[in-house]
């Protein structure tokens, strides 16, 4: 007796594939060819059918928001920088007359902690960065904010790209109770929500992005950044500027004016958040980026944490971007309009894109 096994079934027609018979038994001989008409309309279907299935399963819709009720920063130990990641670092970084080309694939080239961790479940992967930002950006009336407070997208965008082809990427997507709308957004660095944070202040999206949330130590370390100098150029941000850190010159006009480190204008808010519905409740302590405000000219850099500046790779002066050890270290506005890396109409969820090139 044959044994049977059924594929695909449905009321008006069965397809079955039947066991081949051994030598030594009787059997009725296997059918030839199929000929119910809507048995071959179904097997002429199943290859796209399965494709579609496949495809469905490899790009994901956005996971949900996670639920977080803690109100209060933490203190918290990064992951030791001791990995060599198996990839090779490649970047590029070219300008012609408008535009500064960039491409990357995500790679540091100094060490990284473990991933995964903890933390963070994801591991480190190679990425595919080809897009283009003005040499010659003009500055906005107003200053840009990288969050997104729409509830539509990704709730924050990428700052810049370091010369080593990694992302600075300060915002997360961890909300108070997991509500978007409610604006309490928590802080990478502030330990409130654990992340898998490495030494270089940077873990891994779950495309495989490793990105930059605070200062990149190991970078900063290869090129050399210190007090008896003015900062090197280590990225540029995506409206075009160029960014620096920690380190620029006494008098921003004048290069023989010394070198001291140089702070943000962004102080911690005095006294306790709105309580629930309006607010976590809890006083202001850093856990959240509105625990922080603006006070004009209480630092040394302005609302996007730049300022106008000479440096060696601009010595008739332009604007630039510093990072800073108060917050918000990596800055959350652009001087420009920016570039979009993130959430932009040719956007696929679950795959690694690749940003969306500015036209010329």
């Amino acid at each position: 007796m044959l044994r049977e096994y059924a594929v695909l079934s449905y009321p008006e027609a069965s397809l079955i594939i039947k066991e081949p018979p051994s030598a030594n038994r009787r059997t009725k001989p296997m059918p030839k060819t199929i000929n119910h008409p809507l048995a071959m309309l179904v097997l002429m279907a199943m290859p796209p059918l399965l494709c579609q299935l496949d495809a469905q399963r490899q790009r994901p819709g956005p996971p949900p928001m996670r639920k977080h009720s803690v109100t209060q920063k933490k203190t918290w130990s990064p992951i030791p920088a001791t990995e060599t990641t198996r990839f090779e670092s490649r970047q590029g970084f070219q300008k012609d007359r408008r535009q500064l080309k960039v491409t990357a694939n995500g790679i540091p080239e100094h060490k990284v902690g473990r991933f995964p961790n903890r933390g963070n479940p994801h591991t480190i992967g190679e990425q595919a960065y080809a897009f283009s930002i003005p040499i010659k950006p003009k500055p906005a009336q107003e200053p840009v904010p990288l969050h997104n407070d729409t509830g539509r997208g990704p709730p924050n965008t990428p700052f810049g790209i370091a010369v080593n082809g990694v992302l600075f990427d300060p915002g997360t997507a961890e909300f108070f109770l997991g509500d978007r709308r409610g604006g309490w957004n928590y802080e990478a660095l502030s330990g409130a929500v654990p992340l898998g944070v490495d030494e270089n202040n940077a873990h891994v999206q779950p495309n495989g992005a490793y990105h930059y949330h605070g200062l990149p130590t190991g970078l900063l370390k290869q090129l050399g950044v210190g007090p008896n100098k003015h900062s090197p150029l280590i990225g540029y941000a995506v409206d075009g500027f160029p960014i620096y850190a920690l380190y620029g010159y006494e008098n921003a006009d004048d290069p023989k004016s010394g070198v001291r480190k140089l702070t943000s204008s962004y102080r911690l808010k005095k006294g306790n958040r709105p309580p629930p519905p309006n607010g976590p409740g809890g006083r202001y302590d850093g856990a959240f980026s509105r625990d922080y405000e603006y006070i004009e000219g209480s630092g040394d850099l302005d609302e996007c944490n730049g300022r106008f500046t000479v440096t060696k790779e601009f010595p008739k002066g332009t604007y630039a971007y510093f990072l800073t050890e108060n917050w918000p270290v990596i800055p959350r506005h652009c001087k420009a309009e920016p570039l979009r890396l993130r959430g932009g109409p040719h956007h696929s969820h679950g795959r690694r894109p690749s940003p969306p090139r500015r036209r010329p």
